[in-house]
């Protein structure tokens, strides 16, 4: 990503991670934990109060408060009152939150491939008119055009003091 694709009024911040300067670190630091990724799941698939995120995901009352507190001062998710006596919320996901979506598709496709028998979910994709079918993603290079394979990837790594096998000596 860009600095010119990454105007946000609330930018998420960039978490201190040990190891590799590396934005998968980051990202992992910031929502990679198990209930975490439940909670936008179910925030995408229109789960929006706590009540529905907490039987939706099995995660323990207070852990997944405290998840959707971190999510929230991380800028991925917003709580907005939908009650005023008593004073409810629910959970809406941020332009931050809503750009994990090609995430949680990856990672259900990868899921349905190497971690169930049988997918239990299926993202259904209105193509043209009277045309739905299962989705079937691809990833494609913004710049050429292309579809984007693996083994045409290359790793240029801009992190001072560090090269692709790990940290340069005496930098």
């Amino acid at each position: 990503m860009t600095s010119e694709t990454k105007q946000s009024d609330n930018p998420v911040p960039h978490p201190e991670v040990p190891g590799r300067p590396c934005s998968v670190a980051a990202a992992l630091q910031l929502v990679g934990e198990r209930w975490a990724l439940l909670a936008i799941r179910e925030i995408f698939y229109g789960n929006q109060r706590f009540d529905q995120i907490v039987r939706n995901t099995g995660a323990p009352r207070d852990r997944l408060a405290a998840r959707l507190r971190a999510l929230e001062e991380a800028g991925v998710v917003e709580r907005r009152a939908y009650s005023e006596r008593p004073l409810r919320f629910d959970y809406h996901l941020t332009e931050a939150g809503r750009d994990l979506a090609p995430v949680m598709r990856a990672l259900l496709a990868w899921g349905d491939r190497w971690a169930v028998d049988t997918p239990p979910v299926a993202f259904r994709h209105r193509g043209g008119p009277g045309s739905e079918h299962d989705l079937d993603l691809t990833s494609t290079c913004r710049t050429c055009g292309e579809e984007v394979s693996s083994g045409a990837l290359t790793i240029d790594v801009r992190a001072p003091g560090w090269d692709r096998a790990g940290p340069i000596e005496g930098s």
